[in-house]
């Protein structure tokens, strides 16, 4: 799969096993501000945006254990895919996605659900639309395996993400807190696009 974005920029479809070269993409980001949430249901919940006194940097390919070379010692990753955006042949993102794999629990055991595991755009093309391609051609590729659902999880410390997959069109799906024990503060947010 190979799609033409513009004159300078191109997203295909590459190995799984080329997960090591992703990785070289760097994911953190400047944590400026956070959603405050009332409430645990996702449609009436309301979310307030705390603005920081003191920003901070969230990288989480530098949380121990995790990162892009670790996934396959998890998991059976044989099913999965593996998007990344170009300018000439300089990596500048891309995007994973899971797919028919035993153990991730937001696969929920179905055939038809796609999770975008990680999408990533490096800092310096950040904010030009480059996303908004991967999160695109992730929809086609999940069309392509017959798949009628994409699910994505973010937290609440990452105000930027949120907004972009609700402009991206996905719907809140559910709110967890608690669920991360070595980072009590935050909270899970699961997002939803129908296909």
């Amino acid at each position: 799969m190979e799609a033409v974005l513009n004159l300078n920029y191109f997203i295909k479809e590459e190995p799984i096993e080329k997960l090591e070269n992703y990785g070289q993409i760097s994911i953190e980001f400047e944590v400026k501000s956070i959603f405050e949430i009332v409430g645990d249901n996702p449609e009436t919940a309301t979310f307030k945006e705390k603005h920081l006194d003191t920003p901070w940097v969230k990288d989480y390919d530098a949380i121990k254990g995790e990162g892009p070379t670790r996934w396959g010692e998890w998991w059976d990753i044989s099913n999965w895919g593996l998007l990344q955006a170009y300018q000439n042949q300089n990596k500048i993102g891309g995007c994973v996605l899971a797919y028919k794999t035993d153990g991730v629990n937001k696969l929920e055991g179905r055939e038809d659900i796609t999770v975008m595991w990680d999408i990533r755009v490096d800092k310096a093309f950040r904010g030009m639309g480059i996303g908004k391609s991967l999160f695109e051609a992730a929809i086609q590729w999940s069309r392509d395996k017959g798949c009628t659902e994409i699910k994505i999880e973010t937290q609440n410390i990452n105000v930027p993400a949120c907004q972009f997959y609700k402009k991206q069109g996905c719907k809140l799906h559910s709110i967890k807190r608690g669920i991360y024990k070595e980072l009590p503060d935050e909270i899970e947010l699961m997002w939803s696009y129908k296909l």
